[in-house]
């Protein structure tokens, strides 16, 4: 009975009491994180990467590929990894012209823990350290749930954007001990905005979200920092249709591609060079923000489902129930 007293007196206080202390607190709050973004930060707090070691995942295109030649740019060594070797092969000679003094290619799958922990240990031996782990390798999908033929055939995705992410970072967090170093982790607005048609992928960087902000506390005695990057919709591999069918089967569909971009409102807001996205990042990164956006104008969305849920929730409903101008795949 006294419980049920205490948490009806929380419920009646707390809510209005809260709500009073962010009327107070938020305009300066975000006045300060604006200066300290232009100001502060740029001029005396930004990472020199130069020697430094970087190990980048999905590395063989899309933002994974412009990640790689940012931090080139900034003279560190990289490791980079994906599955297709030949692909590889290429962005390593791409960023050694970009300025990296060396880069080590591996040729792993993120799915595999055994691989995770090979090519941490390659870097290790490699290198003698690691500084920055930027978690970039995801996979998509786009299909209304109920029309999902074999829900199993989905379990890549996690395998791949939060398994994958969570493999790799286990491994490379000794290191990053010793290194104070970063995690880089590659989420998505939809990890947090809906999402109509992309369920999957959505509940994947949802749970990689909220891993890597229960983590960032776990590891802050330890001195190892986190970067969430939430990227919009970016001219990349998946952006083009690649992506798993409503079967659960990775294919290139030229007409998926058309139906992710109506499924992310993108009749209306453009879509992002994976060149200015992979910027942004490294830039955010390199800055010790905790979290970036790109476009940065999806905070403001953030901000609506925050504190507008219902009429969020009321656009993206009318949005899904419009006629696709094109014909979705089988």
């Amino acid at each position: 009975m006294e419980h049920f007293l205490i948490h009806k007196l929380l419920n009646l206080f707390l809510p209005p009491i809260i709500f009073i202390f962010l009327c107070i607190i938020t305009p300066p709050y975000y006045l300060f994180k604006l200066v300290n973004t232009i100001l502060i930060k740029p001029l005396f707090f930004v990472e020199d990467m130069t020697g430094k070691v970087v190990l980048v995942t999905g590395a063989s295109s899309g933002i994974g590929e412009q990640l790689v030649y940012e931090y080139a740019r900034r003279k560190a060594h990289l490791v980079i990894v994906a599955r297709r070797k030949n692909l590889l092969d290429e962005v390593a000679k791409k960023a050694r012209g970009f300025g990296s003094p060396d880069v080590l290619v591996v040729c792993a799958d993120v799915t595999k823990v055994d691989d995770c922990e090979g090519f941490i240990k390659e870097t290790i031996n490699y290198f003698g350290r690691l500084d920055h782990l930027v978690n970039n390798a995801g996979i998509s999908s786009l299909c209304p749930f109920k029309e999902a033929k074999n829900i199993p055939n989905f379990a890549p995705i996690m395998d791949v954007n939060f398994w994958g992410s969570v493999y790799t970072t286990h491994f490379a967090i000794p290191h990053l001990q010793k290194s104070k170093g970063r995690i880089v982790a590659i989420a998505s607005v939809t990890g947090w905005l809906l999402a109509p048609k992309l369920s999957f992928y959505a509940a994947s960087k949802a749970a990689l979200i909220s891993f890597y902000e229960t983590l960032r506390v776990e590891l802050q005695p330890d001195g190892v920092k986190i970067t969430i990057a939430s990227p919009g919709v970016i001219d990349s591999e998946m952006s083009q249709g690649k992506m798993l069918s409503k079967e659960g089967a990775m294919k290139v569909d030229k007409e998926l591609s058309d139906g992710m971009k109506e499924a992310f409102l993108l009749g209306m807001i453009p879509i992002v060079s994976s060149e200015i996205c992979a910027q942004t990042i490294v830039n955010g990164a390199c800055r010790g923000d905790r979290s970036v956006s790109e476009p940065a104008y999806y905070g403001a969305f953030y901000l609506a489902k925050v504190f507008c849920p219902e009429i969020v929730h009321w656009i993206f409903t009318w949005m899904n129930s419009l006629k696709p101008a094109i014909k979705e795949p089988l």
